[in-house]
């Protein structure tokens, strides 16, 4: 027997009215604004704020024994992602592919 899959389905649960559905659904367009943002909690920046007051403390290692400096991308890698060496320093294996 073959399914007509585009004829409509209606079950016993299909029967609500969308005026019901509409109760249940919050209304997005209300004017209830999230406040907090979790993604930013500093508040927001804006491209080209001045910065320069700004101080960060951050510890830069040189590159260890088992490490490269791909001469492709500049990313320090760990030796097996070396995939070949030339005259200008080795590639690491995602530049290479």
């Amino acid at each position: 027997m073959a399914t007509d899959y585009d004829a409509p389905r209606k079950t016993e649960d299909d029967s609500e009215s969308i005026e019901a559905l509409k109760e249940r659904v919050p209304d997005k367009l209300s004017g209830a604004v999230d406040v907090e943002d979790a993604d930013n909690p500093s508040g927001f920046e804006l491209p080209g704020a001045d910065l320069s007051d700004l101080e960060l403390d951050v510890v830069v290692l040189p590159p260890q024994e088992d490490e490269f400096t791909c001469a492709n991308c500049f990313l320090v890698k760990h030796r097996s992602q070396i995939d070949h060496d030339t005259p200008h320093g080795a590639v690491c294996l995602e530049c290479a592919a």
